[in-house]
C-alpha cells in the first residue's frame, strides 16, 4: 500500500507576531510542513520573516497538549472536555457566589490578540462576570500609550501610527522594528520600509541605548541613556516653541491647551536635560530643528519608551511633537487607521472622555486603567489580606504566562499555588499554567480561522483579510472560540447551555443598539430580521459578517450596495486593499471638549515628578530588555528551529564595564536587583552604551512541573525576577522594566 499523501497549499495569516503577514501553507494530510510568503497578499506582498517561515514546526510542536487537563489528588490528569467544563463551574461558581465577582481575577496574555476567539470571548466574560480584578500584559508593555491616548484623544485605542510608506523623516524612540517586526503599528517588512524611506531621499533617527539592527540602518543614533526618553522629548518640544518651530497647520482649531503647553515645558531645555540624558544640547535642539524642517515627518516610540518610570509622559510627547510640527493626522505623518471592524463611525463632536482611577486596587492603592490593574500588583492581590475587600481567590488565565513575564515571579509562583480555583487557557504546561487546577488547551494555528481586530486598528495601510482554517479540526479537539464560549457560560452561571448562545447573545444586543443609533446605518431597521440576513459557517463567523456590514466600509445590510460583507471577503482570499491612511480628525476625538486636549490635568499633576529626574543620576549600572527576531517574549523558546545561535538568554555588557568589573566574554556573571538575582553568561559587545547591561525577556524556563522540553534544555533566567514590582509608571501602572539600577559580579565574587 502506498504511503505517500498529496500535498495541497492553503491560505494563512501567520499568528506569530503584530506583522500579521500572509502566508501559503504546504498541507500534507493534516500537517503543515511548509511555509513561504504569499506574494498576492494584498498588505506582506510575500514577506516573510524567521517565525512564519517556522509556521509548521510551531504548529506541530510534539508538546502542545492535546486533551484538557483536570487537577486530582494534588495531580493534572487527562480528561474529557465534559469534565473539564464541569470542574470549571464547580471550582469558579463558589468563589462567585460566595465572595463576589471581584474576587475572581482575570488574566489576559499577550497571544489573546493573535487570534480571533482572543479578540471576541474575553469581553463576553469580562462583561458577565463583573469584575474588577482584571490583569493583562498590556502593564509590562503598551499602557502608557493607551493612557496617553486616552487623555489627549478620549479614546485609549485612538493610537495613531507612522505613515511609513510616505513619510520623509521617521524619528524612532525605544523601538527596534528589525528585530520586533513593529508594534503598535502593524507593519508587514517593516525593514523594507526603513529602507525604501532612505533610498527616497529621507531620513531615519534611532533614540535607543543599544546599537540594535534597526539603529545600525539609521542615518543617526542617539544613545540615550536609558529611562530618559520622556526629558529628551520634553527637551525637544522646548526647543520648538523657543525657536517658534511649532507649525499646527490644519490642527490649529482642534487643539486646546497650547499656551499652557508651551508653560509646562519651560524648565526642559536642551542645556538642563542634556547631563540627565547623556546627550548633548546641540544634539537635542538638531533633533527637533530636523523634526520640523521635514516636508512631512512622524515620530514614533515603542517598548523602550513605555516601560521606563515616565512611560505616559513618554507616549504623550511622542504625539505632542507630531501635532507642534503639524505632521498628526496627514499623509507622511502619523495617522489614524480604519479598520474593517471598527464601530460605525458617529458624527463628530464632544465625547465622554476618558478617565483614569475609576475604582483602586485593594492592596497598594494602584488606580486602573483602561479598566485594568497592574499586572505587577497581582501577586499581591492573591496573598495580601486586608480589610479593603476579598483578596483573589480564584483566576482566570487566557494565554498568559505572568510568572514569567511580570515582576518577581518567585512571588506570584507561590500565590498561585495559594488559589482556591485556577483555570488555565493555554496550548502548554508552562510557567504559570502548571499551577491550574483545569488546563484548556486551545488547538494549533492551523486548525483555526484568523481575523486580525486588534491589529488592523494599528495598521500603515487600511486593508481586510480573513482565512478560515487550513486544517480541519483534528477529532478531540475543540475549537477555541468554542472553548472561550464554554469558559464564559461555566464562570457566569450557565454551564451546560449551548455554546451558541454566547454568539446570539452578543449579537442581538449589537444590533439592538445599533437600530437606535441615528448615525447607523442600521437606523430604524428590525433587528431580528437584520440577524437573519448574517452569512457564516458559525457564531464567529456571523459576528465578523456583522462588524464588517456595520463598519466604516461596511454594505449596512444592503444599505450600501458596494459595501463589505463575510462573502464579499472570503471571494478575495488575498485580502481586500482599502487604501492608504486617511487624515479623519476631527472624527476619532472623543474628549469632552471635542479638540485635542494638549495638557491634560493627569499629565500637567505628573510633570513635576519628570523635572524631579532632570537632577538624578544613576550611580551604577541600569538593565534594559531587548527582543529578538526569532522570539515572541515567551510563547517560541520551545521551537529548535527559532533557539540558539544569537537567540540566547546572555547579559550584553560594554567592554569597558566588563574590564573594570573582571569579566570576559563568555563568563557567568550574577546580575542583582530589587526582586532577586540571576546567573547569565556574559557576552560583552560595544553595541550597547557604557552603564548599561541588557537581559532579554521571556526566559527561565526551568521551574519544575512543566511541560515544555525543548525550553527546557536551556532555560536561561527570567529577566524580570530582578524586579521586585514596586517600580511603576503612576498613571498607567505599567511595570519599569528598563533603567532599572542592578548590580553585576563574576559568579565567584560578592555582590
Amino acid at each position: 500500500m502506498s504511503t505517500t499523501t498529496d500535498s495541497r497549499t492553503a491560505l494563512r495569516i501567520c499568528p506569530l507576531c503584530e506583522a500579521t503577514c500572509g502566508l501559503t501553507l504546504t498541507i500534507e494530510g493534516t500537517r503543515v510542513t511548509g511555509a513561504r510568503g504569499d506574494r498576492a497578499d494584498v498588505f506582506s506582498q510575500g514577506f516573510i520573516c524567521p517565525k512564519g517561515a517556522s509556521f509548521g514546526a510551531v504548529d506541530a510542536d510534539p508538546d502542545r497538549l492535546r486533551t484538557p487537563l483536570v487537577r486530582k489528588d494534588g495531580e493534572l490528569c487527562e480528561a474529557t472536555w465534559e469534565e473539564a467544563f464541569d470542574a470549571v463551574a464547580a471550582g469558579l461558581r463558589p468563589v462567585v457566589e460566595t465572595y463576589g465577582p471581584h474576587a475572581v481575577g482575570v488574566v489576559l496574555g499577550n497571544p489573546n490578540v493573535h487570534t480571533m476567539a482572543g479578540a471576541l470571548y474575553p469581553p463576553v466574560l469580562l462583561g458577565a462576570l463583573g469584575t474588577r480584578s482584571l490583569f493583562t500584559a498590556s502593564t509590562v508593555d503598551q499602557m502608557p500609550k493607551h493612557v496617553s491616548s486616552g487623555l489627549l484623544y478620549g479614546d485609549a485605542h485612538a493610537i495613531p501610527v507612522p505613515d511609513l510608506d510616505r513619510t520623509d523623516h521617521l524619528l524612532l524612540i525605544g523601538a527596534n522594528p528589525l528585530e520586533s517586526n513593529g508594534s503598535l503599528c502593524t507593519a508587514p517588512d517593516f525593514p523594507g520600509k526603513l529602507r525604501a524611506l532612505k533610498a527616497r531621499g529621507g531620513t531615519l533617527t534611532v533614540i535607543d541605548p543599544r546599537r540594535t539592527r534597526t539603529a545600525k540602518l539609521a542615518d543617526r543614533h542617539v544613545a540615550v541613556r536609558p529611562g530618559t526618553d520622556a526629558l529628551l522629548l520634553a527637551a525637544m518640544a522646548y526647543v520648538l516653541f523657543e525657536e517658534k518651530l511649532t507649525d499646527l497647520g490644519e490642527l490649529a482649531e482642534l487643539v486646546q491647551g497650547l499656551d499652557e503647553l508651551s508653560h509646562a515645558v519651560r524648565d526642559f531645555t536642551p542645556e538642563a536635560a542634556a547631563e540627565a540624558c547623556d546627550v548633548d544640547a546641540g544634539t537635542i535642539r538638531t533633533l527637533a530643528r530636523e523634526l520640523a524642517a521635514a516636508p512631512t515627518a512622524a515620530v514614533y516610540g515603542r517598548i523602550g519608551s513605555c516601560t521606563v518610570p515616565h512611560g505616559t509622559l513618554a507616549s504623550w510627547l511622542v504625539d505632542v511633537l507630531n501635532i507642534l510640527t503639524g505632521n498628526l493626522d496627514r499623509p507622511g505623518g502619523a495617522l489614524f487607521p480604519q479598520a474593517a471592524t471598527d464601530k460605525t463611525p458617529r458624527p463628530a463632536g464632544p465625547g465622554r472622555g476618558f478617565a483614569l482611577g475609576r475604582w483602586h486596587s485593594r492592596v497598594s492603592r494602584h488606580p486602573e486603567a483602561k479598566g485594568e490593574l497592574p499586572i505587577a500588583a497581582l501577586a499581591e492581590e492573591i496573598d495580601t489580606a486586608t480589610a479593603e475587600g476579598e483578596p483573589v481567590r480564584a483566576l482566570i488565565a487566557i494565554a498568559a504566562n505572568p510568572v514569567l513575564s511580570a515582576p518577581d515571579g518567585d512571588r506570584l509562583d507561590k500565590a498561585l499555588d495559594s488559589l482556591d480555583f485556577m483555570v488555565s487557557v493555554d496550548p502548554y504546561l508552562n510557567e504559570t499554567s502548571r499551577h491550574a487546577h483545569v488546563v484548556l488547551p486551545p488547538p494549533p494555528p492551523s486548525q483555526s480561522p484568523h481575523h486580525d481586530f486588534a491589529f488592523n486598528t494599528l495598521a500603515v495601510r487600511n486593508q481586510v483579510r480573513y482565512t478560515r482554517a487550513a486544517v480541519p479540526l483534528e477529532p478531540g479537539r475543540m475549537a477555541e472560540t468554542e472553548i472561550l464560549a464554554r469558559l464564559v457560560l461555566a464562570a457566569t452561571g450557565m454551564h451546560g447551555a449551548d455554546p451558541s448562545a454566547v454568539d446570539a447573545m452578543v449579537i442581538d444586543q449589537t444590533l439592538g443598539k445599533a437600530v437606535k443609533e441615528p448615525h447607523s446605518p442600521v437606523h430604524g431597521r428590525d433587528p431580528r430580521e437584520l440577524a437573519a440576513a448574517l452569512t457564516g459557517d458559525n457564531g464567529p463567523e456571523r459576528r465578523l459578517d456583522m462588524m464588517l456590514r456595520l463598519g466604516p466600509y461596511g454594505d449596512g445590510f444592503g444599505a450600501r450596495r458596494e459595501g463589505l460583507n463575510l462573502d464579499k471577503l472570503l471571494d478575495q482570499p488575498h485580502g481586500i486593499d482599502l487604501g492608504p491612511l486617511q487624515p479623519r480628525l476631527p472624527q476619532p476625538l472623543k474628549t469632552r471638549s471635542g479638540r485635542m486636549e494638549l495638557l491634560p490635568q493627569s499629565i500637567a499633576d505628573d510633570l513635576p515628578r519628570l523635572r524631579d529626574a532632570l537632577r538624578r543620576r544613576p550611580d551604577g549600572l541600569v538593565l534594559i530588555g531587548r527582543r529578538h527576531l526569532r522570539s515572541n517574549n515567551s510563547w517560541m523558546h520551545n521551537i529548535p528551529a527559532l533557539t540558539g545561535g544569537t537567540n540566547r538568554c546572555t547579559l550584553h555588557l560594554h567592554p569597558d564595564d566588563a574590564a573594570r568589573l573582571g569579566i570576559a566574554d563568555g563568563d557567568a556573571v550574577r546580575i542583582k536587583g530589587a526582586g532577586g538575582e540571576v546567573t547569565a553568561p556574559a557576552e560583552v559587545t560595544d553595541g550597547i552604551r557604557r552603564g548599561v547591561v541588557s537581559l532579554p525577556h521571556g526566559w527561565g524556563h526551568d521551574r519544575p512541573g512543566t511541560r515544555m522540553s525543548h525550553a527546557a534544555t536551556d532555560p536561561g533566567v527570567n529577566v524580570n525576577q530582578l524586579l521586585d514590582g514596586s517600580l511603576l509608571d503612576p498613571l498607567s501602572g505599567n511595570a519599569v522594566l528598563n533603567g532599572v539600577p542592578v548590580e553585576v559580579a563574576p559568579a565567584g565574587a560578592t555582590l
